[in-house]
């Protein structure tokens, strides 16, 4: 397995510094807190700029890494890829912005507020970084913390209830992993991860890892029926957890199937094809169904990232380069654009401090550029070619529709519906006439306002206009792990019937620019 490092630990860094500054936020006032966590968060989004730019596509698979011994067997081992840098670097550009949505929305505990998200940020790189089996272990779950911390002290009315929900659902599944880890730890006799997704398990055991690992995955991406955790969490999360719940920690569910599932346990992989097809397809019809008679914003959106999370599982067990590309897309673009969706609603709940549709209207009239960001981000979520959400989901329906036309026909009713419930939103909340006093008198977006969403904004077109930019990297990556699933590559539709699987032949690559 191929490897480089460099002189400089960038990734210990990277995991280090958010955990020193957060143990100093603790001892100051609020407004130093507040200062100490957005000048962190901007030094590692400059740091993880560095690592893109010094990333070389066409080189070893893994760079910037570092092993270094802990003693009775334990090693510190990172490293990336150019699927964990571009998770990598969708988290660090993240929060930032969730610190300057935090700013005036938070003002009791604010240092250990503060402290909270600077351990989620050092815990979610090292999920992403991690190439030690335990050590992804602890850096997964531990994200479990923080997490469950800003839902249950800053969050709403509910938030003890849907803390509990959260934690409860996470763990549960990540003890069947943890059984997993061991069993292969003593079977491969190594806890190397770029090592294990070289070694071949027995056809037999890799169902039974397979499974182990899907309890713990698919509570993370959330998959139906295990996503009703996540309704209840953005609903009562403050609006900057909401952002990092749906940006990042969501996608820890789709790295797994990518890093563990897919290239460790191909022959089981194939095995459940039916499975995953399945539960995806009623996760995209039913979840946009229920968000179409939502009434509270925040719902909406929970919902829709429940579906478009469904194209992601659709994508990377179509076992082909144009799904699994796709799926990955998906997962950059819907970290973006739910993050915003999520701040647009914090904006008008700051203002008018609730989140029900009825409340609003006629917004384009007194808050002409929230209007125009907001519809933007509407239309990123429906797919508007020229937008993120276009890219990942044709090509992971192109890589669909390659094995399975009747999962793709379903996936496409995913598009249809989410077109109705996210204009059906916007119409209501932007056009017609204010049907409240406040609502029509409310003040459109302040600088700070603009400086969180214009970014994002941004990162949607260039994603949208120039793709290549974002796939470059993970390509060679995609490759390799084509390499070791397209012997058990679904045969077509019959897979739908009975596990058939026989190897697949390779299509090139679609491009996708426009």
């Amino acid at each position: 397995m191929t490897a480089v490092s460099t002189g400089l630990p960038l990734l210990s860094i990277l995991i280090a510094l958010p955990l020193v500054a957060g143990m100093v936020c603790l001892f100051v006032g609020a407004n130093a807190a507040r200062w100490i966590a957005l000048v962190t968060t901007l030094v590692l989004f400059a740091i993880g700029i560095g690592m893109w730019l010094g990333f070389n596509p066409d080189g070893p698979q893994w760079q910037f890494v570092e092993n270094v011994s802990l003693g009775s067997g334990l090693r510190w081992a990172l490293g990336i890829d150019g699927i964990a840098l571009m998770l990598t670097m969708l988290t660090l550009f993240l929060m930032p912005i969730c610190i300057g949505a935090s700013w005036r929305a938070i003002d009791n505990r604010v240092p250990e507020y503060m402290a909270s998200f600077l351990l989620m940020e050092a815990l979610m790189i090292g999920v992403f970084a991690a190439q030690d089996l335990f050590l992804f272990y602890v850096f997964f779950e531990g994200g479990l913390i923080p997490m469950y911390l800003i839902i249950g002290i800053w969050g709403g009315a509910e938030r003890i209830k849907a803390s509990y929900k959260f934690f409860l659902y996470t763990l549960f599944g990540s003890v069947l992993m943890l059984i997993a880890m061991l069993y292969m730890a003593i079977t491969a006799g190594t806890t190397s991860i770029p090592a294990l997704m070289a070694y071949d398990f027995a056809p037999e055991a890799q169902q039974w890892l397979w499974l182990a690992f899907f309890a713990s995955f698919a509570v993370k991406m959330p998959m139906w029926p295990v996503h009703t955790w996540l309704p209840d969490a953005h609903v009562q999360a403050p609006t900057a957890g909401s952002v990092i719940l749906a940006g990042v920690l969501l996608k820890m569910g789709g790295y797994g199937f990518v890093r563990f599932s897919l290239p460790m346990f191909p022959e089981g992989s194939a095995q459940f094809v039916p499975l995953v097809f399945t539960l995806s397809g009623i996760a995209i019809v039913y979840t946009s169904l229920v968000a179409l008679v939502q009434r509270d914003m925040k719902k909406l959106i929970a919902y829709s990232s429940v579906a478009h999370m469904a194209f992601v599982t659709f994508g990377l067990f179509a076992f082909n380069r144009q799904g699994i590309e796709g799926a990955l897309i998906v997962m950059l673009s819907h970290g973006l654009v739910s993050g915003a969706l999520f701040l647009c609603v914090g904006v008008i709940y700051d203002r008018l401090h609730t989140r029900e549709i009825a409340a609003y209207g006629g917004l384009s009239n007194n808050m002409p550029g929230y209007a125009l960001l907001f519809m933007l981000f509407t239309m990123a979520s429906v797919g508007l070619p020229g937008t993120s959400g276009f890219v990942g989901e044709f090509l992971a329906l192109v890589g669909t529709y390659r094995v399975s036309t009747w999962a793709a026909i379903v996936a496409t009713t995913g598009i249809i519906l989410g077109a109705a419930y996210m204009l059906w939103l916007y119409w209501r909340v932007a056009f017609g006439q204010a049907r409240t006093a406040e609502a029509g008198t409310m003040v459109d977006l302040s600088p700070r306002e603009w400086m969180l969403l214009a970014p994002i904004a941004a990162g949607v077109l260039w994603m949208g206009v120039y793709p290549e930019s974002f796939l470059r990297p993970m390509r060679n990556d995609v490759g390799r792990l084509l390499e070791r699933v397209e012997r058990a590559a679904p045969a077509g539709d019959s897979h739908l019937v009975r596990g058939a699987a026989k190897p697949a032949a390779e299509a090139p690559a679609v491009e996708a620019s426009h």
